[in-house]
This record gives structure tokens, sequence and C-alpha cells, in this order.
């Protein structure tokens, strides 16, 4: 496997399980959470900065002037007066270019295919999933009712489409932002890992033929 796989994803659809179960069909890793604390690395910021604002844009000015307080990199002439959830957007989108530049990998949200639009060996795919296996999903995740994990999967879904819409040019979950959307519930996440596997191989197959 020679690409490099971005996965937009619902929350409570399997995203990321799904992720990471095609990274080890394929012998790659898989990058969620770990691009965080790499970004932080990378960066020199302060990590729980990272945490904040993961996936979920402020434009508070009060929030932005306290957790600035956190930062310690990005502070050339270029940066100094940025608010600080655009200075974690542009870490991660730092560190999601240096880790496609370092090998095939899967990353997971984060505005990864925007990040990475002007890549040939790029796959975007997003996973969505019915809102009843969905909300059962979190429901036994986070030991939740049906109605909180509901309301958390709405809630969660609204941060990310705020996120990716505001830091992209293009629209979440639509389906003209992607190469292949799928609902997961339909196969299971097994099942869907195994048809992004197929998607995967054949695409790759019609860019070398």
């Amino acid at each position: 496997m020679n690409s490099v796989i971005t996965i937009g994803r619902q929350f409570g659809s399997g995203g990321r399980e799904i992720g990471m179960i095609v990274a080890e069909k394929f012998g790659i890793k898989c990058y969620d959470k770990e691009l965080l604390a790499r970004a932080a690395k990378d960066s020199g910021l302060c990590e729980e900065v990272f945490e904040h604002h993961d996936e979920r844009p402020t434009n508070s000015f009060l929030y932005n002037l306290v957790m600035d307080t956190y930062s310690f990199g990005y502070n050339s002439s270029a940066y100094v007066d940025m608010p600080v959830s655009h200075k974690v957007f542009l870490a991660q989108f730092d560190t999601i270019k240096k880790l496609a530049d370092e090998e095939p990998c899967i990353i997971v949200g984060r505005c990864a295919d925007y990040a990475l639009s002007d890549r040939s060996d790029l796959i975007r795919l997003f996973i969505s999933g019915d809102e009843e296996t969905k909300t059962r999903r979190i429901m036994e995740r986070f030991d939740l009712t049906e109605s909180q994990a509901h309301d958390m999967c709405v809630k969660k879904d609204k941060q990310r489409r705020s996120y990716y819409d505001y830091y992209s040019s293009k629209k979440w979950g639509h389906v003209n932002t992607y190469d292949l959307s799928i609902n997961s519930s339909v196969l299971g996440l097994e099942g869907t890992a195994d048809l992004i596997v197929k998607y995967v191989e054949s695409v790759e197959k019609a860019r070398n033929d």
C-alpha cells in the first residue's frame, strides 16, 4: 500500500476503529489522538492546548487569550498575534504533512484531507452510520442513556462540522468532498474495513495502469 488515507467520520460511526483495522491489514500506522502529541512535540506548544482545541473551533477572544499563556512555541513574528486556536490548527496542519511525507499512513479527522489536498497519492474517505447504530455504540462506550448518547452524537458532529467548515474550503460530510463515503452500519466495522481495503487496492491499481 503506497497511499495516504484520510478518514472523516461521524461520531459513533466507528471511523477510528475502522481506520485502525485497515492500518493493521496494510501494515501501516493510523494516527488519531497520537497526532496531537506529535504536533505538540513538533511545535513546542503545550499538549493541553491541543486537547482543548481538538476539532473544536472557538471564536472566543478571552478564551484564546487565556489559553495563549500555555503556548511556548510558534511565537515568531508570524504567529505572535494569532489566536491560539489558529496556532493549534497550523501546528496540526504541519504535522499532518510531515506524517504523510514520512510513509504511507492513515490519518483520522482534523482536516487531514484538506491539509494533504495537493498529494497525488491521497485517498479521502468519510464514514457515516445510522442514528440507531451510532447511538447504541456510544451508549455502550460511555455507559450513557439512549437520550444522552444521541445528544452527544449530535453535539460532537456539530463540533466536527464547524471545525472542518471553518478551517477548510469544503463541506464536512458532503459527498463531493471525498473519494468514497461509506455507511458503516450496513457492513459493520470489519466489513467496512474490508471494503476500504479492496477500494484502496483498486485505486492504486488504476493509478499504476
